[in-house]
C-alpha cells in the first residue's frame, strides 16, 4: 500500500493563494495518474486535477481551470496543487490520490483549506 501525505492546507483569505503538497511513499512515476479531489461538508467528493499517463497530461476541473496548476516533482515523490484567485466555495478538504498502471487507487488523509471572504 502507498502511503500519500497532503500538506500545505490552512486558512486564506479570498483572493489569496496557496499550495498543497503531496508526499508519496514510492516513485510518483510509478502512478499511471496522480491528482487531487477535494470534499466541501455536506457534498460529494469532486475531482479537482489530474497529472495523467507518461506524460503527465493535466486534467482540471471546470472550477479549477485557469485558477489552480497541477505539478509533479519525480525527484521528491511530490505532487503539488498551487491555487491562486481562491474562492469560499474553494473550501473543503482536498484529497490526493494516486493510481497506480495496476491494481486500486491510494488516497491520503486529506488537508483542510479555508478560504474566508
Amino acid at each position: 500500500q502507498v502511503h500519500l501525505v497532503e500538506s500545505g492546507g490552512g486558512l486564506v483569505q479570498a483572493g489569496g493563494s496557496l499550495k498543497l503538497s503531496c508526499a508519496a511513499s514510492e516513485r510518483t512515476f510509478s502512478f499511471h495518474t496522480m491528482g487531487w479531489f477535494r470534499q466541501a461538508p455536506g457534498k460529494e467528493r469532486e475531482f479537482v486535477a489530474a497529472l495523467e499517463g507518461p506524460g503527465h497530461r493535466t486534467l482540471y476541473a471546470e472550477s479549477a481551470e485557469g485558477r489552480f496548476t497541477i505539478s509533479g516533482d519525480n525527484a521528491k515523490n511530490t505532487v503539488y496543487l498551487q491555487m491562486n484567485s481562491v474562492k469560499p466555495e474553494d473550501t473543503a478538504k482536498y484529497y490526493c490520490y494516486g493510481d497506480p498502471p495496476i491494481g486500486g487507487r491510494s488516497w491520503g488523509q486529506g488537508t483542510q483549506v479555508t478560504v474566508s471572504s
